[in-house]
């Protein structure tokens, strides 16, 4: 799907309440991110009610939005819609301006500019402070005979303290430029910390081991009673973690110019990777209950074939109402959000409900 970078304005002149306008309205917005825009302005200057339903159609464009990586903004609301969004809390989260040239000014990615720029200090540091104060390795003559004669650059304690203060630091400029390859499944906290202590504990086992084979043996002896539990499925994800913790046993060695390299070309190797084409599609499991005893079988196929979801039926219950389960290939382009909005088709395809969740992986 071509993504269309410069921004389309829908301009309603009516109240967005339920009944039709609302639902009209969020419609034409979800069709606009379908057909490829990324940037969509909602003009309310001609829009004089709001209620529940406008507000989630409001919600949900900015919701679609942030998932595609676009913006959506609100221009011109009267003095009462605004009121309504303060109380929804829903002031702080919209971008809401005067006028449409307002909202077209480009405004400046300041974090992104930071976080580009920290990140490129960090290295640049790193490679010069490398090649300028070279750490010698933990067992080299050199190392020893520094400790022995106490001609070393920094105490040994302080100069642990600057490889963990390293590791970590390449720790969170490594996570903050990965991001998760499918929008809908975000990273956890949990998961974003556990990348930077992992480098951090590659740091940590470098300085421990410093040359000894015996302590090597300890730490790979106490390593492997540790069991992680949590499951990771994306294989990029397992990668950035064996990185990490490559980047943190250089830190750990002092190394510190490799590790300003490798830090380097690590993220921006990410930033061509998120630019690529992800083609991937998602195996799920979908329960759709009908509003009668009769299946909308017609609908359901067409909608999937619009979207070009591979599906299979795998179970039907009867009863006062019919439920169906489908096995279903979504494209990752297509929002699950979409889909079943498309399905339901406002309440008229007699549909009651539609219920998506990860299919199960069959034990081999």
């Amino acid at each position: 799907m071509k993504r269309l970078r410069h921004p389309i304005v829908v301009s309603p002149q009516e109240p967005l309440v339920a009944g039709g306008a609302a639902e009209e309205f969020e419609q034409r917005v979800q069709a606009l991110f379908r057909e490829g825009y990324r940037h969509v302005m909602a003009d309310l200057r001609g829009v004089e009610e709001l209620d529940s339903s406008g507000i989630r159609a409001l919600v949900r464009g900015y919701v679609t939005a942030q998932r595609q990586g676009g913006s959506f903004k609100l221009v011109g609301p009267n003095p009462h819609i605004r009121t309504l969004l303060t109380v929804a809390h829903l002031d702080t989260v919209f971008n809401i301006y005067e006028s449409v040239d307002a909202a077209e000014a480009q405004a400046w990615p300041w974090r992104t500019l930071a976080l580009i720029g920290g990140g490129a200090a960090l290295c640049l540091a790193l490679v010069w402070g490398g090649l300028t104060w070279p750490v010698p390795l933990p067992a080299s003559s050199e190392n020893i005979a520094a400790q022995e004669t106490g001609t070393s650059q920094l105490p040994y304690p302080f100069l642990g303290l600057l490889k963990l203060v390293v590791a970590a630091l390449i720790g969170v400029l490594v996570t903050a430029m990965h991001r998760p390859t499918v929008p809908d499944k975000p990273f956890s906290r949990s998961m974003e910390q556990a990348q930077i202590l992992l480098c951090v504990s590659g740091a940590m086992m470098m300085i421990i081991i410093e040359g000894s084979l015996a302590r090597a043996f300890g730490i790979a002896g106490a390593a492997s009673i540790i069991r992680f539990r949590t499951p990771v499925d994306d294989p990029k994800d397992v990668t950035i973690l064996f990185l990490l913790m490559a980047l943190g046993m250089a830190s750990g060695l002092g190394a510190f110019a490799v590790a300003g390299v490798g830090a380097a070309f690590l993220c921006l190797f990410l930033l061509v990777l998120d630019r690529l084409p992800y083609r991937a599609a998602r195996p799920m499991t979908v329960d759709m209950v009908a509003t009668t005893r009769e299946f909308p079988l017609a609908h359901v196929q067409s909608v999937f074939a619009r979207h070009g979801v591979v599906f299979e039926p795998r179970e039907l219950s009867q009863g006062e109402k019919v439920k169906v389960t489908y096995h279903a290939t979504v494209p990752a382009e297509i929002s699950l959000e979409d889909l079943s909005a498309d399905l339901m088709a406002g309440g008229t395809s007699g549909l009651k409900s539609v219920a998506w969740e990860p299919a199960k992986k069959i034990a081999q």
